[in-house]
């Protein structure tokens, strides 16, 4: 059966500001269709050096600002990766975390010959219902002249970024990609005057053949990959602050779209070459992929490309693009079932039961994290509990997990557990809801203790790069 899944891509360069109240408006909060997906990539974020301390324990301000804004609509940040300034962050909705496997991210120096992160790249890939997908957050070279620099520089982190998966090992190997970010490009040779009269009669059209990206697309192969929609909206750099106003300072940068979001669709694999005298003989990976484009096809459609000129904190507009994919699943159940045996509350040491569905790579570095419903991340847990130093009965089919007392909220609440294989770098398995009753040991004795969510946080850690 083909599924139809929505996908919000933003891309913003915040200036190094802080955050505003509400993002509804560049989420598309109040949309009757809700996205499946949500990719957010950042550049410029601020990264001084007491912010650099604070963001390597806490959550910088952004990423707090969108998981506290999609978490109670059952969103969940299933990766994320900081670089300096680029921060690239990937939501889903709760029912498809179990289905999204081989998450990897990484990232690529640009700047200052290629050993400072305020220029780059950071990207995260990963497996949805089987379907490599790849997401490119770029901030490349500025000004004017550099436009064959910018090309150099997205070339130079297609080519060097790498991911420990044999069937994808390179951006380019991945079925679908995602390019976006401050990629720099300008409008070349048509004057201030007729740019700002353009955009005054929103004759958007006249300045696209002298969009550097436009025109580098006429002579660059990987370029020429690429889709993107039509750029039927302002340029979205350079405005004053706190204003929908195109630069008036004394240096009256000319207006572009730097903003961007392309896509790149994997060719479908060439039939096989039938005047070579051993087909047998030819490349199996290029056989494999073209049964594969036939059993599990793949598509997309761009349903909106536009900027959000509400917001006005930075001199950059963000700009969002909305996706419809069309695809077949490769699987439909979870590697895990996993279920609260009995009752939970913090008098009691508790078990979990769980199964393996499908055969999965487990490791001694697996765990199962208890969690509040509504919870933000991966790394939101109440507390985990190692599986195989914890396994207290198992046979084939069941397997029981022991979880001490001590470690479960006195206050209770409604929770989830999850199960994280160490070797996919994701969860692969979700309980249904269940209730933690609130300690009565607790109650009676006038104690009020909570455990803090996320005290010990050695399973997961959040990557930033400087």
């Amino acid at each position: 059966m083909i599924n139809f899944w929505g996908l919000h891509i933003v891309t913003w360069n915040v200036a190094t500001a802080d955050p505003p109240d509400d993002v509804s408006l560049l989420l598309h909060l109040n949309s009757p269709k809700s996205p499946d997906l949500y990719v957010i990539g950042l550049q410029e974020v601020y990264s001084g050096p007491l912010r650099f301390v604070s963001d390597i324990v806490f959550d910088d301000p952004w990423s707090h600002l969108f998981m506290s804004t999609l978490a109670p609509l059952s969103y969940v940040k299933v990766s994320s990766i900081r670089m300096q300034g680029l921060l690239l962050l990937f939501f889903s909705k709760m029912e498809h975390v179990p289905f999204i496997r081989d998450i990897q991210a990484t990232y690529t120096r640009t700047g200052i010959f290629g050993y400072w992160g305020n220029k780059g790249g950071v990207s995260i890939r990963l497996s949805f219902y089987g379907h490599m997908l790849c997401f490119l957050n770029c901030h490349l070279a500025a000004h004017m002249k550099y436009a064959t620099e910018r090309v150099d520089e997205f070339e130079y982190i297609m080519d060097t970024q790498m991911f420990n998966c044999t069937k994808a090992p390179r951006i380019i190997d991945h079925r679908l990609v995602f390019w976006f970010g401050d990629l720099n490009f300008r409008i070349q040779d048509h004057g201030m005057h007729f740019v700002r009269s353009c955009i005054n009669n929103q004759t958007y059209s006249l300045l696209w053949s002298q969009d550097q990206l436009t025109m580098m697309k006429k002579k660059e192969q990987l370029l020429q990959e690429f889709e993107e929609g039509p750029l039927d909206f302002k340029p979205t750099y350079k405005f004053d602050l706190n204003s929908d106003t195109y630069d008036s300072s004394g240096k009256k940068r000319k207006p572009a779209w730097t903003d961007r979001i392309l896509w790149r669709l994997q060719p479908k694999a060439s039939p096989p070459d039938e005047s070579s005298e051993d087909v047998s003989t030819q490349e199996p990976t290029v056989a494999e992929q073209r049964e594969e484009d036939e059993e599990f096809p793949l598509k997309i459609k761009q349903d909106l490309y536009t900027s959000k000129m509400e917001y006005s904190i930075s001199d950059h507009k963000p700009v969002i693009g909305i996706f419809s994919l069309e695809l077949r699943k490769m699987y439909e159940i979870p590697l895990v079932r996993l279920r609260a045996e009995g009752d939970w509350s913090a008098d009691i040491d508790a078990m979990v039961v769980y199964s393996p569905l499908q055969p999965f790579p487990s490791s001694s570095w697996d765990w199962i994290g208890l969690y509040m419903v509504g919870f933000t991340s991966m790394s939101d847990y109440i507390t985990y509990t190692w599986v195989k130093d914890d396994e207290v009965a198992f046979n084939e089919e069941l397997m029981q997990v022991y979880v001490s007392k001590e470690e479960i909220p006195v206050r209770g609440g409604e929770c989830v557990l999850c199960y994280y294989s160490s070797a996919l770098q994701c969860i692969i398995g979700i309980s249904e809801p269940f209730k933690v009753h609130e300690s009565k040991v607790a109650v009676e004795e006038g104690l009020v203790p909570e455990k803090i969510n996320g005290l010990n946080r050695t399973p997961l850690a959040t990557k930033i790069i400087y």
